[in-house]
């Protein structure tokens, strides 16, 4: 697998031009935008879309001509995603519906007192996850653990748009200072949201089949769920037809509470949701080592 560099495809000026094309025109306006610039990536991001080409193509087992299509239909959805994620927290919330699949499980983690930990993707729309928590779980402290590369400018021009998230953030350091915020977190009963289906350079993994074909992926999560005996879900919030966000959260049922296992189960649920929703996994780069 190509080593990830840690950062996020999207601009600062990107998100500007549409968070005004958004205040003076319109969401639907934004969209239609977004049909061209689509097609730009298309003609001018080569590597992005040849790998999106071969997930379709040779991971999925879609037609050249299908595949081809739908490299397009995944760029318009990473692009309206975003949109959203501005829309809904610039005052147009009302515009969308949301589906909460797996409330119960949440609740049971909270009541076992041991923190938890949340393993999610990059896959959907994650970041609008607080609205799950402010309006269903508002005792809950959810603490995202992001790399340091993960777009800083992007980050405070939304947060100066749309408001600061309730979500935390903890970033991953050189020096493991990460980890003391993590125990310190846990120990208070808040939880870590780790997404799991990339690793960083220098970063301990395992290797496991992903969808026919062996992937690196970090070990940390897992090991860290696994060594303390932390109760994990996993987690993802996927946008579905007429504006509807669909929450899902899913239980981890240990057989024996091993890194392994945990991953094992983890790349089991990811797997359906990637089938499931295929224009919504965003990993615009060599991930199996298809061409490189």
């Amino acid at each position: 697998m190509a080593t990830w560099k840690g950062k996020s495809r999207g601009t600062l000026l990107g998100f500007r031009i549409y968070v005004q094309i958004i205040k003076k025109t319109g969401l639907y306006s934004a969209y239609f935008v977004l049909l061209f610039v689509a097609a730009y990536f298309i003609l001018f991001s080569f590597t992005s879309t040849k790998s999106t080409y071969y997930l379709f193509r040779k991971r999925l087992g879609y037609s050249p001509l299908s595949s081809a299509l739908n490299v397009y239909w995944s760029y318009f959805t990473f692009g309206r995603i975003q949109l959203d994620r501005v829309a809904i927290t610039s005052g147009l919330k009302h515009k969308f519906s949301f589906e909460f699949d797996g409330i119960e499980h949440i609740e049971n983690l909270l009541e076992q007192k041991k923190g938890g930990i949340l393993l999610t993707a990059h896959i959907g729309n994650f970041n609008l996850a607080k609205h799950f928590f402010e309006e269903k779980h508002s005792e809950a402290v959810v603490n995202l653990v992001i790399t340091d590369f993960e777009h800083r400018q992007i980050k405070d021009y939304l947060e100066s748009v749309t408001g600061r998230s309730e979500v935390r953030t903890i970033v991953l350091k050189e020096d493991l200072s990460h980890i003391f915020k993590m125990k310190e977190a846990l120990s208070r009963n808040e939880l870590l949201v780790f997404a799991a289906d990339r690793y960083l350079k220098h970063s301990k993994t395992y290797k496991a089949e992903f969808l026919g074909e062996m992937v690196k992926f970090p070990q940390g999560p897992f090991k860290l769920a696994a060594r303390n005996k932390i109760p994990v879900l996993f987690v993802h919030l996927m946008r579905e037809k007429n504006f509807h966000y669909h929450f899902y959260a899913r239980p981890y049922v240990p057989k024996e509470f091993k890194a392994s296992e945990i991953l094992k189960a983890y790349l089991d649920d990811l797997e359906k949701m990637v089938k499931k929703y295929p224009h919504q996994w965003y990993n615009y780069y060599d991930y199996w080592n298809d061409f490189s």
